[in-house]
């Protein structure tokens, strides 16, 4: 697990959590740092709309970056980490579980 931090999310955010105009439930509280540009939003569509560039998805080999942010207690997470948990693993705060079927949006798998 990593450190907590503040880290700078872009895209139409709603609250200090990273929920956004797309996904604001209870537990979409998971930002993630695009491999693209480096910045981090709450989704994909944020990313589409603010960023002047197509996403690229994170290559295998990068699963050990910490590219993941829990809005609830602030830690990052590897790639790795994120991808085998159904919580946050420093918090235990549930992510939304329907995320997973997104995955291949954001991580070659």
């Amino acid at each position: 697990m990593g450190r907590s931090e503040e880290i700078h999310l872009l895209g139409p955010v709603l609250d200090s959590q990273g929920r956004c105009i797309h996904y604001h439930g209870e537990a979409d509280v998971v930002a993630i740092q695009f491999y693209c540009c480096m910045e981090w939003y709450p989704c994909i569509r944020c990313h589409e709309e603010r960023a002047d560039h197509m996403v690229q998805v994170w290559p295998r080999p990068q699963r050990p970056e910490r590219a993941l942010w829990c809005g609830q207690c602030r830690t990052t997470l590897s790639i790795a980490e994120y991808l085998q948990a159904a919580q946050c693993p420093a918090c235990q705060a549930p992510f939304n579980p329907g995320c997973a079927s997104h995955h291949h949006l954001y991580f070659e798998l």
